[in-house]
């Protein structure tokens, strides 16, 4: 009984103690940003035809879904054109900000609100990477993925050394922020902009008062138990968010699995010929000719896609299979993009994977990043200082450069 206890004990403060994944959370972050800020900027000839006030299912016709299914999109607060090219800058502006770590907080709420907001606009746009995209914008607002590789961490590293030397480290930036968007978020509480359903408003004003309780717990300096529970129900909300990606990842393939075992063309082996043969899914036709051509390749294919996604939750129990098999499953994913042109379903399939990548690893794929990011600048810095003979270079660039 009290090595249970201890057990218990234990797992307890590991959950409550430290926001636990940081690497694998950053990655998360980094891969959905992308995935998300690709695809607006390759649609960003066609958003008026996709989301817009030129799209098929108009406005009227949104809304009366919405209406419906109190779905939540700041597209339905106005049908004007210039507020929906102010949304489609808002999400560019939110994927771009979070993909590089700044105000991870807070650009992760605007990230789901860009999310949501396009993709309920027109509900019959989207394919499965988009059902992804769209639960996991809602699920990063609980993670803390600022910790490693973002831009929050370097302000954060700066701010603690400051401390250091004595220096008084104030922010204004934050508070700015903050203040700017409970404007946002009372104008349109009042104006009763809010057709949806009570789960996503809610959220939003709980992330606004949340932020706002931190603040004022950092300010206060006699006493730290406040920040302290804080702390403690931000690390509780990140981890059980990382358990969620987690079983999620693993129900998005067991469920596949096990619906294609059901599938005729997926027992007989052939259910991968058939997108080959469509053109909507042919971007490199002689490609896929080569590939169908092959049925030893085209049955290998069929049935290992099954055994991998029915495989892979029964894994997660022995560390080793699983990083082969989760290997195996972003290679196939980056397979499907090339060969059936669908990169952004790909690419947030491999943002969902890499929630279960070793620390070892990530922590080697940013040294390597780091030592890459060192020989560039090393070489580049040879060349900008390299001057003509006879020429002296001006004394404001070379202070500009060494500093």
């Amino acid at each position: 009984m009290n090595r249970f206890s201890l057990s218990v004990s234990t797992a307890i403060a590991r959950v409550t103690g430290a926001a636990l994944g940081p690497y694998q959370s950053a990655v998360v972050r980094i891969g959905f940003s992308a995935t998300w800020l690709l695809f607006l900027v390759r649609e960003f000839p066609h958003r008026q035809e996709l989301y817009g006030p030129d799209s098929p299912w108009d406005w009227e016709l949104a809304r009366q879904l919405i209406d419906t299914n109190g779905a939540f999109t700041a597209l339905m607060w106005s049908d004007g054109r210039g507020w929906f090219e102010a949304v489609y800058a808002l999400a560019l502006l939110a994927a771009a900000l979070l993909l590089l770590g700044w105000r991870t907080r807070a650009m992760s709420v605007l990230f789901m609100v860009g999310v949501l907001s396009l993709q309920n606009r027109s509900v019959f746009m989207g394919d499965g990477g988009d059902n992804v995209l769209h639960l996991m914008s809602i699920y990063l607002v609980f993670v803390r993925c600022g910790q490693v590789w973002s831009l929050d961490a370097r302000r954060a590293r700066r701010a603690d050394e400051a401390r250091a030397r004595g220096e008084r480290v104030s922010d204004r930036v934050g508070p700015v922020l903050w203040a700017a968007s409970g404007f946002a978020l009372v104008t349109v509480t009042v104006a009763g902009r809010f057709h949806s359903e009570w789960s996503i408003p809610a959220l939003l004003w709980a992330a606004w008062v949340a932020q706002g309780l931190w603040w004022a717990a950092g300010r206060l300096r006699k006493t730290a138990e406040p920040r302290i529970l804080l702390d403690v129900i931000g690390n509780i909300l990140h981890n059980g968010a990382l358990v969620v990606i987690m079983t999620e990842a693993c129900l998005i393939y067991a469920t596949a699995g096990w619906y294609k075992i059901q599938g005729s063309r997926w027992q007989d082996g052939t259910a991968v010929y058939y997108p080959l043969q469509l053109d909507y899914f042919s971007p490199w036709p002689a490609l896929g000719d080569l590939l169908a051509a092959s049925g030893t390749m085209v049955m290998l294919a069929t049935y290992g896609t099954v055994i991998v996604q029915v495989a892979f939750p029964f894994t997660l129990f022995n560390r080793r299979l699983k990083n082969v098999l989760l290997a195996v499953m972003m290679v196939e994913h980056a397979v499907i993009a090339v060969v059936l042109g669908l990169p952004f379903f790909s690419l947030a399939m491999i943002a969902t994977d890499a929630v279960f990548l070793p620390t070892p690893f990530l922590h080697r794929l940013g040294g390597w990043a780091a030592r890459a990011r060192g020989r560039l600048l090393s070489d580049r810095a040879p060349m900008e200082a390299a001057e003509p003979q006879g020429q002296e270079k001006p004394e404001e660039t070379r202070v500009g450069f060494t500093a």
